[in-house]
Order: C-alpha cells, then structure tokens, then sequence
C-alpha cells in the first residue's frame, strides 16, 4: 500500500505537485481568457458567476495552491501538493460509492499519450466491482473547432475509456489519440447513450471537456486539472463538478501510476 507520505514524495518528485511545467504566464492567459468567457477555456462550462482575473487567481489559489498574488507574472506554478492529497482522497470516495452501488460510468480524456492507463485502470476496477463502463457513440464523428479551424474526429474507446482520434488515423484501439479541451465529445456520447435507451452514467470520470461539459449537464463529474484549467476549479466551486485534483496533467505517463495505486487502495478496489 502506497502511504500518504511516500506519495507526497512522488508528486514532489515527479513534478505532479510543488513547482511544475505549467508557467504563470500561460496560467494567467488562461485566467483573462476565462474571464471574457472565451469558450476554448471554458471547457463547456456557462458560469453562473461573474468571474475576473483577480477572483479566478484567488480561487486558484485556494484550490490549487498557485501565488495570489495578481502582480507575480512570470516563473513556474506552484501546486500544494497537500490540496492534491485532500482532492485524491474525494475523488477516491466518488469511486468507492460508485463502486459500491455498481453505478453505470463514463470515463473520458483529453490527455490519452499522457493519462488514458491511469483511467484505464480505473475503468478496470469499477469494471471487476460490478459497474457497467459505458462506451456510447463509439465510432461517431464529432466536429471541433481547432485554432487549425473547423476538424472532424473520431470518438473512440480504449479499454472503456473514450478519446478523440484524426480520421484515418491508424490502428483504432491505441493508447494514442488527440490532445483535446472540447466539451462536445461528452455531449456527443451522452446523446448516443440518451437515444438508444440505455444507462446514463452516475458518474462521469476525466479531465478538460469531458468534465465540464458533464458538470454543466447536471452529471456527477470528478477529474484532474492543471493550474490552467481554471474551468473545473470554478465547476467545483460552483457545485457542478463533484471534485477536480489539481496536478500537472503532461508529465510521464508512468508518473501517474503511483496515483493510480493510490486511489484505487483508498477506494478499496485494489486487485
């Protein structure tokens, strides 16, 4: 069993916490982005609340642990790695009642070169604890909007977790797909799932769009976000996102396997 302090050390280690790779620069863009409601940091979320750069540093502050200080605008962010243990420990409880009333989930990220095994993972033990892991809308076309303009992609599943692919690209059932913040591939497989009469999840399992895009339709959602994810945090606070785990999301993908340990022991769903 991985204890809490070895994997404090681990997120300080592997940069999951403490200083990381997300500058304050591109924290604070994302901050004035938010603010003037530009949807690409929106996530598919429609605040409720009136929300500047000023508030958005201080929630982020407070859920993150990132300086509140509005004038500090340059360096590295810095993630309490204390908010990040408090938030797995909530993210694992979410896990162990889904797991315990055998809800029906939807797990989906954004980040599959870097997150799809530790979902994968998940998606396994809720799967072994009776949960069925949804799959709707596989195979479905879904239009999005790019700084590249208007593209089309592909909604696929890995292991029950669900990514957007390029059309064309090769071998459907890889661990690779796109990088994507878009709400509407959650929207997509929530529709396909409305339509043909089956479950609709309890829980909704991810990161970026698939999170708030969930949240803001009335889905428990929980997931992982970095400092420039202001979109959960604010979900969170505004109680349409059950938990977000502040973390960087873009390191290793083995960084997170220690976390996968972690989560999956507190939720009492370990192998």
């Amino acid at each position: 069993m991985l204890s809490t302090g070895a994997l404090r050390a681990h997120l300080l280690a592997a940069r999951l916490a403490g200083p990381v790779a997300t500058s304050r620069e591109e924290s604070l863009r994302s901050y004035r982005l938010f603010a003037a409601r530009d949807p690409r940091v929106l996530l598919g979320l429609d605040p409720e609340w009136t929300w500047r750069q000023r508030d958005l540093i201080a929630l982020m502050a407070d859920k993150c642990g990132v300086s509140a200080d509005p004038a500090q605008v340059s360096g590295h962010d810095v993630i309490d790695p204390e908010l990040t243990l408090a938030a797995l420990d909530a993210f694992a409880e979410r896990l162990a009642r889904a797991a315990r009333h055998r809800h029906p989930v939807l797990l989906g990220t954004g980040h599959p070169h870097r997150l799809i095994m530790f979902y994968a993972a998940i998606a396994d033990a809720l799967s072994a604890a009776g949960c069925t892991v949804l799959t709707p809308a596989q195979g479905s076309s879904v239009d999005i909007t790019t700084r590249f303009g208007l593209r089309t992609y592909n909604l696929d599943y890995v292991r029950g977790v669900a990514l957007v692919r390029e059309p064309g690209a090769p071998d459907a059932g890889r661990t690779t797909g796109a990088h994507s913040h878009s709400p509407l591939p959650v929207r997509t497989a929530l529709a396909a799932a409305a339509v043909s009469g089956g479950p609709l999840p309890e829980l909704v399992i991810g990161d970026h769009g698939w999170v708030c895009g969930a949240g803001q339709l009335g889905f428990e959602a929980i997931g992982l976000a970095d400092t420039d994810d202001p979109a959960l945090f604010v979900g969170e606070a505004e109680g349409r996102v059950a938990v977000a785990v502040p973390l960087d999301d873009a390191v290793r993908s083995d960084y997170y396997r220690p976390l996968t340990r972690y989560v999956l022991n507190r939720a009492c769903l370990s192998p």
